[in-house]
C-alpha cells in the first residue's frame, strides 16, 4: 500500500490526505529539483511524494519565503526577484539540475485570454509584497534556465494563456525554449481527473534539452473524481444571520453554482461571481486566493481544513499565521505535480 495513503481520524485511506511526516517513507529515486515562484512549495511538495530531492527555492515574498523555509528547510534558499537569479552567485550544485520547476505569476491572464489592463506595468498581489512587472517574468524564468541548463523544465500556469490575445505571449514562449535548446509540449490539465478533489484547469509547459533526446511526453490521467461530501469538515464557520449573503445562500436552488446564479433569477443582476457553491454530490471548483466560498448543504464557510484538503496540501503543514485559503489558491496542487513528476521520471529517466 502506498504510505501517503494515510488514515486520519478514522477515515478510510485516501492519498489526498497525508502529513508532511509522510516524505520520509517515499522511495527516493536521487533527482534533484530547484523550484521558481515557489510561494507555499505546492509544487515541491508534490516532487517529493514523487521521490525527486528538492534543493533550493526562489520566492520574492519575504513572508510566504518565511513559511516556505519553516517547512522544508531548503539547503538553497534565494529570496529575490526571478531577474535577479540570471546574474546572482549560485551554488554549482545548481548546475546540474534534473529539473527546473517554476510558475510564473500569471495574474496578467484573464481566463478570456485578455491582458491588456495589467500588461507591462507593475502590482503586487497584495498589501506589503514588493511590486513586480508580471506580464515578462516568464521570460526572466527561461533566461534563468538557459544559465543553468537543467535537463528539464517544467512550467505551470492558467489555461487564459492560450486563449485571445495571449495566444501571441504563448508562441513567444515556446520560441524562446527553442532558442536555448529545449523541445517543448504544453499539456492542459485538469486536478480532478488526477487524484485532487478539485476542478482545477491549468496549463504546464515540459520543455526537454533537444540534445538528450528524451521520448514525447505523455500525459493521460483518468482518476475517480472525488465529490465534497466525502470529505467535508463539519468544523465550518457559520453564515451570519444578518448579512446579505445568508439572504442569497437562503434563495438557492439545487442548479445554482455561485451566489450569481441566485441574484439573476431572484433578482436580475449579475454580481458575487467570486462567491462559490461547494456542493456535496460535486467536485470542488478551483480554490482561488481572493474568492468567496459557501458550503451548500448547510449555511456556512468552510473550515480552513476543508481548504487543505481539496488543495491537497499536507494536513500538518505550518502556514505560519498566513492566510489558509490564499496560499492554497497561489499553489500548485501537490497531487496534481506528484502525478506530473511521477510520469517525466517513468518516461524520461527510469533506467529499464
Amino acid at each position: 500500500m502506498n504510505a501517503l495513503a494515510v488514515s486520519l481520524g478514522g477515515m478510510m485511506n485516501r492519498e489526498y490526505i497525508w502529513n508532511l511526516s509522510d516524505l520520509k517513507n517515499v522511495a527516493r529515486n536521487n533527482l534533484k529539483v530547484f523550484s521558481c515562484f515557489s510561494c507555499g512549495g505546492g509544487s515541491c511538495m508534490g516532487y517529493k511524494l514523487a521521490g525527486f530531492d528538492v534543493i533550493g527555492n526562489n520566492e520574492i515574498d519575504a513572508k510566504i519565503n518565511k513559511m516556505y523555509i519553516k517547512n522544508f528547510n531548503p539547503k538553497h534558499n534565494f529570496r529575490c526577484d526571478i531577474r535577479e537569479m540570471v546574474n546572482k552567485p549560485i551554488p554549482e550544485e545548481l548546475y546540474n539540475l534534473d529539473i527546473l520547476d517554476g510558475s510564473p505569476p500569471c495574474s496578467a491572464f484573464s481566463s478570456a485570454g485578455l491582458r491588456d489592463k495589467v500588461w507591462n506595468t507593475k502590482k503586487k498581489f497584495r498589501e506589503g509584497q514588493e511590486k513586480q512587472k508580471l506580464d515578462d517574468l516568464f521570460i526572466h524564468f527561461i533566461n534563468f534556465a538557459n544559465r543553468i541548463k537543467p535537463k528539464v523544465i517544467v512550467a505551470e500556469n492558467v489555461k487564459g494563456m492560450m486563449r485571445g490575445k495571449s495566444k501571441g505571449y504563448v508562441s513567444e514562449i515556446i520560441k524562446k525554449f527553442n532558442e536555448i535548446g529545449y523541445k517543448v509540449q504544453i499539456f492542459l490539465l485538469n486536478a480532478a481527473s488526477m487524484g485532487v478533489p478539485q476542478r482545477r484547469e491549468r496549463l504546464f509547459f515540459i520543455a526537454s534539452k533537444k540534445d538528450l533526446n528524451f521520448p514525447k511526453l505523455k500525459l493521460q490521467f483518468k482518476e475517480k473524481p472525488i465529490k465534497y461530501g466525502e470529505f467535508a469538515d463539519n468544523n465550518y464557520k457559520p453564515i451570519n444571520k444578518s448579512t446579505q449573503s445568508y439572504k442569497i445562500w437562503s434563495l438557492k436552488n439545487s442548479t445554482d453554482t455561485k451566489f450569481s446564479d441566485v441574484l439573476k433569477r431572484t433578482e436580475g443582476r449579475n454580481s458575487r461571481f467570486n462567491a462559490v457553491f461547494l456542493h456535496p454530490d460535486k467536485v470542488p471548483q478551483t480554490i482561488t486566493a481572493s474568492g468567496e466560498f459557501f458550503r451548500f448543504d448547510v449555511p456556512g464557510i468552510p473550515s480552513a481544513k476543508d481548504y487543505i484538503t481539496i488543495q491537497t496540501f499536507p494536513q500538518d503543514y505550518d502556514f505560519c499565521g498566513q492566510n489558509v485559503q490564499y496560499v492554497c489558491g497561489m499553489s500548485v496542487p501537490p497531487l496534481m505535480m506528484k502525478k506530473i513528476a511521477e510520469q517525466i521520471y517513468l518516461q524520461f529517466f527510469k533506467e529499464d
